[in-house]
């Protein structure tokens, strides 16, 4: 069962509500949270890709998929509802 769009909106309405309820400096706590989380996913995921890679190899890897996500970002995205 697919979620509606009401109920996407609704949440999504929460979570903005909810982050505007937070300091400056609670935003800035679950910013770097999220970061951290974010980055043990990564190295999780790197390793069950090469469970025999070094820390060393894990770094690479890492920086390696970070620079590639910046450039990424730059690509622009096709329009809605157009096939290329």
């Amino acid at each position: 069962m697919e979620p509606t769009d009401e109920l996407v909106d609704a949440i999504y309405r929460e979570k903005v509500l909810r982050a505007r309820r937070m300091t400056p400096q609670r935003r800035v706590e679950v910013g770097a949270e999220l970061s951290d989380m974010g980055r043990q996913m990564m190295r999780e995921a790197i390793l069950r890709q090469n469970p025999t890679a070094t820390e060393e190899e894990i770094r690479l890897e890492m920086r390696y998929r970070f620079k590639l996500a910046r450039r990424l970002e730059d690509v622009p995205l096709p329009e809605s509802g157009k096939v290329t």
